[in-house]
């Protein structure tokens, strides 16, 4: 890299030169590298090259942040291995770490990354008083105090002098969690920091004063409020239309806007790697939501050996998209993107197999093959939420005469799945949200004081829209430490609003330890055993809860 001009002494821009080797590569023919001799090296938006895209469960069609920008940008390479040999990447503003499309067999691996800046600001209580808080502010999160409020932004680019962006404190109480530094446990709950303020005053020394309009003295001292401004613009890392991608050996510090999305792609690994800020720097936020989705992935997903700690959603979410049906014209089904974080991109191509379910139920009624697509390319602004695909057989007649009540799911882009090896911590929700068909395997993982379940197993066309049935899980030899709240561990939650059957069938929950607490709750499952699992102090009648099941088998 640095013979086409990039900086390993953390001074200059690199984001240009970068770009130019990567594009060289395009033009060696076999296996080849794109190494970073050992230093530090930074990224600007300002010289990347914007794209327009479209990506799964961030900003949807939102035209504000439709073209994105990111520090490595590798479209139609194959064959490629992207080597930091340690290096430190520092990205500033809104700009993601890589995209890596239309592309076959290539690793990024070996390197540490962080963000100048980031869009969550972390401010730790060091006092409470009647009426006030003090607050601390990491060195790296600039700010400004104007008439009494507060806002914080980025620092300047070095082209212009201007901020990437700037949000007030209104604006990041959207997204507020709270860290609780000595029991190493984070949450979602009020109070809210910025709630009721009457001033803001800067003491100096990165310290700001938060007057309120009581003179009761607040809680919180001690703890780490952890605000953003909700807008996932883009995504830290995009994996799309590609195939053989791995991720191995990362130190993330941060992930901008989204975490390392998987989007229409075939095996996909992430491995070794630790998702961890640096605490030293005051901050204890990782990821701005989820660290790994994979969306609408076909083949194997492996995510292994692996630290989750301080994201502001999910650690792993693996699923795809239902798309409900509008209307339909002969065996043409017209579809609508009905989530707004989530449109954009063909969620169907010729050839693809496609499941109809009913939306209450859940439950499968008609399987075909897709003949022809019209719809959104993933590219361009060009219908954005909705598309049509036509099918090689007639359409049941019970989604004929009521196609509203109907769905559809792209069962060809659902992955056999193994997450191992991997521990959890300091998240605010789930660990491991899996929604897929094929063979799952949860094994020897360590999830520890999550403030939500653990391991959740869902399905619903009428929230999130991710689907779809479970037919073949395994979860076995996992520590579940510190339940908290009133959560099972394990949650099997298909959200049908009509028992017409299992949604989820032949789960096994085996070999686990369990500190105590509800262990699991399960909804609308046939075949489901439960065998040899340690619960700490033994269980009770509130161990377990079953709603709707069949075939149940609880012993040992």
């Amino acid at each position: 890299m640095t013979e086409f001009g990039a900086d390993p002494t953390g001074v200059a821009d690199s984001t240009a030169a970068v770009a130019a080797a990567i594009e060289a590569a395009r033009d060696v023919a076999g296996p080849k590298g794109l190494v970073f001799p050992k230093g530090t090296y930074h990224f600007y938006p300002d010289q990347a090259v914007p794209h327009e895209l479209y990506l799964s469960n961030t900003a949807g069609a939102d035209p504000a942040v439709r073209f994105k920008r990111f520090a490595l940008y590798v479209e139609g390479i194959d064959d490629l291995t992207i080597d930091g040999q340690g290096s430190h990447f520092q990205l500033h503003g809104q700009l993601g770490l890589f995209a890596v499309l239309g592309s076959t067999n290539v690793t990024l691996t070996n390197f540490e990354f962080d963000h100048s800046a980031p869009r969550i600001i972390d401010l730790t209580v060091i006092e409470t008083g009647p009426g006030y808080r003090i607050v601390s502010v990491p060195a790296g999160s600039p700010y400004v105090v104007e008439a009494g409020q507060v806002s914080f932004l980025t620092d300047p680019s070095p082209y212009d002098g201007q901020p990437y962006w700037r949000h007030s404190s209104d604006e990041l109480s959207n997204g507020q969690q709270v860290f609780d530094p000595v029991a190493g446990l984070a949450s979602r709950r009020p109070p809210w920091l910025f709630e009721n303020v009457i001033s803001v005053t800067d003491l100096g020394e990165r310290r700001l004063r938060i007057d309120y309009g009581s003179e009761a003295t607040p809680d919180g001292l001690g703890m780490v409020y952890s605000l953003r401004e909700v807008t996932r613009d883009t995504a830290a890392g995009f994996i799309w239309q590609s195939k053989d991608v791995a991720v191995t050996d990362l130190q993330a510090r941060y992930l901008h806007g989204f975490g390392i999305l998987g989007q229409f792609s075939e095996n996909i690994v992430v491995s070794g790697n630790e998702f961890v800020t640096d605490r030293a720097s005051g901050r204890i936020a990782a990821a701005f939501a989820d660290f790994v989705q994979m969306s609408g992935v076909k083949g194997t997903v492996t995510i292994t050996g692996n630290t989750f700690d301080g994201a502001h959603d999910d650690a792993i979410n693996i699923h795809g998209t239902y798309l409900p049906i509008t209307k339909i014209d002969g065996r043409t089904l017209h579809l609508r993107y009905a989530h707004n974080e989530t449109a954009g991109f063909p969620q169907f191509a010729v050839g693809d197999e496609l499941e109809i379910t009913n939306r209450a139920s859940l439950r499968a009624v008609g399987q075909a093959t897709v003949t022809a697509v019209t719809g959104p390319t993933g590219r361009d602004s060009r219908q954005l939420t909705t598309m049509t695909v036509v099918l090689d057989r007639d359409v049941p007649a019970d989604v004929v005469a009521d196609p509203e009540a109907f769905a559809v799911e792209n069962t060809t882009y659902t992955p056999a799945v193994r997450v191992a090896g991997n521990t959890f911590r300091n998240i605010p929700t789930r660990g491991v949200l899996v929604a897929t068909r094929r063979p799952a395997v949860i094994e020897d993982n360590v999830f520890d004081g999550l403030d939500m379940s653990a391991i959740l197993i869902t399905a619903d066309a009428s929230g999130w829209y991710e689907s779809g049935p479970v037919r073949d899980l395994t979860i076995r030899r996992n520590t579940f430490r510190r339940p908290v709240r009133n959560h099972a561990s394990i949650l099997i939650n298909p959200e049908n609003t009509v028992f017409d059957g299992p949604v989820h069938e032949n789960i096994r929950i085996e070999d686990n330890t369990f500190e105590g607490g509800l262990v699991v709750e399960a909804k609308s499952v046939r075949n489901l055993a439960i065998r040899n699992n340690h619960v700490d102090g033994g269980t009770s009648d509130d161990s377990f809860r079953f709603t709707d099941c069949s075939e149940i088998t609880l012993e040992n």
